[in-house]
Parts: structure tokens; sequence; C-alpha cells
């Protein structure tokens, strides 16, 4: 009788600084990890480009370690998920070649160029967010003025991981949850808008076919699988965007449910079963990486960076600051965590950060507190921004850097008024979350495979605390605008 062999499926994160692999088995364990850096290049202010070609080296690198380190589970692998950094501009000509460096999510040069197309009311009515510089319709417009000839010979735009999936299959193929970020999307029908493209130059040959994250794009190339000791069956799922991913990882797939991402940026992620835009408060609406399901981010731009740079300016650990607060304190100085600008809901890249409120007693303790309130108070500004459009957050699973800090997030769930779900020590990235859409995409139950992790502890809010931050909170938002208007005289 012939030996039943188990499955294993692969999951590729392409972020900013690094790519990570996952191997997974059946039964979601995670069996074998390999990462490769990536560096970015800033030629000018404000710039930020990767090359194509860097991100198939760090793809080849990783996975030419877990063919060497497991030969054996890699030959199991039935299926690929692919996550990434989304917005990134990746210009090809006909034979597929780039033309230039792709421009990334946080390049910025293109600012001019998204308050145009934001102007223009189909943006917004069809994509349901604002047209931010980070997108990727933006980048092509500023490529058409200032680099014509690249512009004139682009023959197809491809998304960062989706010039991996190129690299893999031979297809250009997006997923609609990171094509939700180009600014070319119909959201609510799930598919290239013709108008939209048009007010860029492009049309929809310009673009990938589109599936769900949760289907299958393609088959790995042969001389690929050959390489690594896979089958040539192995198919590559669609996957996500890597905050779509990562709800993925982490069970978020369904009306209802939430997660709080405490790392650099803070994100706020809720789960729709339709689409729910509120551009006006700069709230997030996309795709989700499941055929007929949406999702909402609130997005912070300084959260545990925040922290970070308080670490820096102190001179101490971050993780020695946050065990020194007290969360039960409701009294003393208020931080603005603007130290980037802000996203949800002020959509204001100027903006900076601000301490009010100092005494002499305000040690470090007290500005460590202080500064973990801010983010919580931003956190509040995200779900309210969410709450206008219908959506109720009931609870929501806490991740990121930041979720090791008890007090942070008591801080957090007393402001909120919600529980915060602390998972069991896992992987639940990007990474994790698209090999779990390899999954599905092999033929798995998405109910099953989706599920949330266990849950170690959850933070519950204490009423009388959260009386107290409310009146905090109100101070918190007056200061905005006075700050604003101080900072433009």
């Amino acid at each position: 009788m012939a030996e039943v062999r188990p499955s294993h499926f692969l999951g590729l994160d392409l972020g900013t600084s690094s790519l990570k692999a996952v191997l997974v088995g059946e039964d979601q364990r995670v069996v074998g990890h390999a990462e490769a850096p990536l560096a970015v290049s800033r030629p000018h202010p404000g710039w930020s480009e990767q090359e194509p070609a860097a991100w198939i080296a760090a793809a080849e690198t990783a996975l030419d370690d877990l063919a060497r380190l497991m030969p054996a589970e890699m030959a199991q692998v039935r299926a690929v998920g692919l996550s990434g950094q989304m917005h990134g501009a990746t210009l090809l000509d006909a034979s597929d070649r780039p033309l230039r460096p792709a421009i990334l999510w946080d390049d910025v040069r293109s600012h001019e160029e998204a308050l145009a197309l934001d102007a223009i009311p189909v943006f917004r009515s069809l994509t349901g967010t604002i047209v931010f510089p980070g997108f990727t319709a933006p980048k092509l417009v500023w490529v058409a003025r200032n680099e014509p000839a690249v512009f004139e010979n682009t023959a197809r735009v491809l998304l960062p991981k989706d010039y991996l999936r190129l690299w893999l299959t031979g297809e250009h193929v997006s997923d609609m949850s990171d094509a939700s970020g180009t600014a070319w999307l119909d959201v609510a029908m799930r598919d290239w808008s013709e108008e939209l493209l048009a007010a860029t130059g492009l049309s929809r040959s310009h673009m990938p076919r589109l599936v769900e994250g949760s289907e299958v794009s393609g088959t790995l190339r042969p001389q690929l699988a050959a390489r690594w000791g896979m089958s040539e069956r192995t198919v590559v799922a669609g996957g996500g965007g890597d905050n779509a991913a990562s709800a993925c990882g982490v069970g978020v797939v369904t009306a209802g449910q939430a997660f709080l991402s405490l790392g650099t940026s803070g994100v706020l992620f809720a789960a729709n079963d339709r689409f729910r835009p509120n551009p006006q408060s700069a709230v997030h609406a996309f795709c989700h990486a499941l055929p007929q399901t949406w999702h909402q981010m609130g997005v912070i731009l300084s959260a545990g960076g925040a922290m970070q740079w308080l670490s820096r300016t102190l001179e101490e650990d971050a993780g020695a600051l946050a065990a020194a607060v007290d969360a039960s304190r409701t009294e003393g100085p208020i931080f603005l965590p603007y130290l980037a600008g802000e996203r949800t809901p002020h959509n204001d890249a100027k903006i900076r950060g601000s301490f009010v409120g100092l005494d002499y007693g305000a040690d470090r303790a007290a500005l460590t507190a202080a500064l973990m309130e801010g983010v919580a108070f931003a956190f509040a500004d995200s779900l309210d921004a969410l709450a206008h459009t219908g959506t109720r957050v009931e609870s929501a699973v806490a991740v990121g850097g930041g979720s090791r800090s008890d007090a942070w997030l008591q801080i957090i769930a007393d402001t909120l008024g919600v529980p915060l779900d602390v998972p069991v020590a896992g992987e639940f990235g990007g990474a994790f979350g698209a090999a779990r859409l390899a999954m599905v995409a092999a033929g798995a139950d998405p109910a099953a495979v989706l599920a949330p992790p266990p849950i170690h502890r959850s933070i519950e809010p204490v009423p009388a605390r959260h009386e107290a931050r409310q009146a905090r909170l109100r101070r918190y938002r007056a200061l905005y605008p006075a700050i604003r208007e101080a900072m433009a005289a």
C-alpha cells in the first residue's frame, strides 16, 4: 500500500525591508521559515524605490535555503500563497522587462498628482477611498509627466508581489485586495474601472487579470519546481495585500471580526460583508482576500514608531519604559502622536506631534504613559470613523510588537471600551496568512483554515477608566485644530 505523504503549504510575504517565507503543515504548524533582506533606495527627498530584480533575488535566497534545509517538506508543497507591500508601481515593457525601479508605497513624489485625481469625484465614488500619494495611480501620472518615454513604453503595471507571481508562474495576475490600493479598482464591483484607468492615460490592457485571494492564479514554472524539488502541479494562490493577508492569518475574515495592530504604524482592521466607504475620514475601504468580503482600515502613521522615537530620545529600552507605566493613571500630559503626519481621520501630512500639559512632574513614566494614551486616542478616532459607516467593533485581536505590553493594551481597551484578545504565541503575519490562502486554493475548507487562533488572554476595559479617558479624549481632539493652526501661522 502506497504511503500517504502529508501536504505542506508555502507563504511568501514581500515586505519593504525583507522577504519572508514560511512553510506550513496541514495542521497549520509552521515547520520552517527563511528570510532575505531588502534595501530601499531614496535618491531624492520623499522618494522610495526598489529594483524588482532584488525581489527575485530575495525569493531565490529564501526558497533555496528552505529547499536545502527541508527538502522532504518542500517536495510535499501543494500550493504557494503571496502577500506583499501594497501600492508599488512596477512598470514593464512588452517583454515583461522592468523599465525603471519600482516606486514604493511610502514614496510621496506624486502628491500633486494625487490631489488632482482626488478632486475628480468618480475616484472617491468608485474606490471609496481618498487618492493618497502612495497609491499606484498618481505614480503613473507622475511618470507620464516626468518620464514620458518610460510611460509610452509601459505595457503592463504590476504590484510588487504580482511581479513575484509573474516570475513564479509566467502569469500577469493580481488579487482584489491588493488591486484595491491602486485607485483603479471599482471596489464594490471587484473589477478594474475603465473610467479611472482612462483618467490616468491607461486602459484595461495595462492591467493584470484579477482573481480572488483564495483562488488559483497559476502553477509553478517547471524550471523553478525542479530547482526547489517541488511538484510541477504546485498551484499559486491569488494571495493578498499585506494587511488583508495578515487578517487571514488571525482569522479576521467575516463581518464583526477585527484586529488591532501595534506595529511601527497602527492599524484598526475590520472585516465587512459589503462595501462600506468613508473617504471623508481617510478610512481605507478595500476588497478583502476572500470572495464577496470587504474590509475597512483606520491607519495611524506613528504607533510603535512613536515608542521607538521616545526610546531613542530618552536613551532607554522601550520595554523598560513600558514596564514602568501604570495603566490606571488617567492624569498628566496629553500626547498627539503625529510625528509623521496622520492618515485617519485627518489625512494631514503636515501636522506634527506634541506633548501638552508638561510640568515638573513629567518624568519618563509620565511621558511614556502619555505616549501610549495618545496612540490609544488615535485608535479611538479610527474606531469612530468606522462607526460612522455602520461598522461596530465589539472586540479585536491584538497583534504587533506593541501588543507585548499589557499596560499599553489596557490603556487602549479602556479608551475604546472594547476587549482586546491576545492570541497564543505564534506566527500571524502576512506570510502565514498567504500560506492559509494557499491551503484554501488547494481545496481546503475556508471556514476551517481561516479560523481565529487560540486566545491566550483577553484585556477587558475598566468602565471607570473608560469614562476618565473619554474626558481626556475630548481634550485631545480639541488640540488638533489648535496645533494645526499654530503650525500654519
